[in-house]
């Protein structure tokens, strides 16, 4: 009864003062036309900055709501997706390998605003992380449904070739146009190259010369080496020696830098800790079914082994894309150097045991070892970025050397090597 009396006041109210005149008295509590009861009411039902905070906030996840309502449609959906024909599988993988970059982005936006509070270098290997755990989901689930013995090893390879000479080259070409010589810590970038190369040949070389029937002991090797690997850097990256991976700009650019990082790091990391998780989950649910369509929309057309590969590749990376391009143009060449190395080394040292462990329990190996034009490509990308990242600048040629490269990865790729 005393909910009902409460509600006939408050419409009497609304008939008492037109929506202007409860705004004023929402904000002026001087400024009243019908006693305490009126103002009462208007003063607990009128809360415009906490209804104007959810609508922002459901505006941001625009992409990730988005990416919900298409997997929910495209699981109802899946046996027509499936059963349609060619053409209806083609443009269903387009649009789900759409929603999923889109989701993607908003998981790297929730990484990168847990980073900025957090600071370098856990922030470089939040977004890392992230990254990886992105491509490790859809890898697993693109192996569950049709276990391919190479998808592992070409996405690795076609992850690090985009690290390195995508994302790297074409930051450095950006920021070299547009500032001239772009420095850095030179100490991080040996310090990642040594490892990359030094994971890859472990991981990805050596098998080559491992015969079949030990598989299973170097598998538990390279688990065992590559997750020592990881610990001895993380300690270093996060200790002593975390010097190494950040670099003190001019006084004037680093007070902006630091404004803006105050700025995005506002807030609690609660709200960007569910959302990142809910991004993967839903990321997750729409790699199971663009693993499917994919499989039927490439039945028969003679599309090369490494597309695939490249699409998980290039998923997984366009965030850092995006952050890295960024970073450049606003003259933060570390950042750059920490995503494109930093990447590539989480992607080989933290994909190859969580694989190879999968491979161990289903009792099917992976074939790891690169071919001889991988290795090639490989071994020339990192005595490129060894010499060109010694000095601590950066600048377009130095880019441009790693964007060619990367331009012959991906005409290699599409004649099928």
């Amino acid at each position: 009864m005393q909910k009902a009396d409460q509600w006939d006041n408050y419409r009497s109210c609304l008939r008492i003062w037109p929506p202007s005149i409860t705004v004023l008295v929402a904000a002026d509590p001087v400024r009243r036309t019908d006693g305490d009861i009126c103002q009462g009411l208007v003063r607990r039902s009128f809360r415009p900055q906490e209804n104007y905070k959810m609508l922002q906030r459901f505006k941001d996840e625009t992409y990730l709501i988005v990416a919900l309502l298409v997997a929910v449609l495209a699981y109802v959906f899946e046996e027509s997706l499936l059963h349609g024909g060619r053409t209806i599988a083609m443009i269903s993988t387009a649009v789900l390998v759409l929603v999923i970059v889109l989701a993607s982005v908003r998981v790297a936006h929730h990484a990168e605003v847990l980073a900025e509070k957090v600071g370098d270098p856990y922030g470089t290997m939040i977004l890392t992380l992230s990254a990886v755990l992105v491509e490790v989901v859809i890898l697993g689930i693109m192996m569950s449904h049709e276990p391919s013995p190479t998808l592992v090893r070409d996405t690795i390879y076609a992850a690090v070739m985009l690290d390195l000479n995508g994302i790297l080259g074409l930051a450095a070409l950006m920021g070299g146009l547009r500032h001239g010589e772009q420095p850095y810590n030179d100490d991080s970038a040996r310090t990642y190259s040594v490892m990359i190369l030094t994971a890859m040949g472990v991981s990805m070389v050596v098998p080559e010369f491992i015969p079949q029937e030990d598989w299973r002991l170097y598998s538990a090797f390279t688990i065992g080496a590559m997750l020592l690997l990881y610990g001895v850097f993380l300690r270093m990256q996060v200790g002593a020696h975390s010097y190494f991976f950040s670099y003190s700009y001019p006084e004037k650019k680093r007070r902006r830098n630091e404004h803006l990082a105050t700025t995005q790091a506002s807030g609690s990391a609660g709200p960007s800790i569910a959302m990142l998780c809910v991004g993967v989950v839903v990321i997750g649910a729409l790699a199971e079914v663009m693993s499917q369509t994919m499989k039927v929309s490439l039945v028969g057309t003679g599309a090369p082994p490494m597309l695939a590969a490249l699409l998980v590749a290039a998923i997984a990376a366009a965030p850092e894309i995006l952050t890295a391009l960024r970073a450049a143009l606003a003259n933060r060449m570390q950042a750059v150097v920490n995503i494109a190395l930093g990447a590539s080394l989480s992607t080989v040292i933290l994909t190859v045991p969580i694989m190879e462990a999968m491979a161990l329990y289903s009792g099917q190996p992976f074939q790891m070892a690169m071919t001889p034009v991988q290795t090639t490509m490989v071994l020339i990308t990192i005595i490129v970025a060894a010499i060109n990242l010694n000095d601590g600048e950066t600048n377009a040629i130095e880019g441009m050397t790693h964007f060619v490269l990367f331009a012959t990865f991906i005409m290699l790729s599409l004649i099928g090597l």
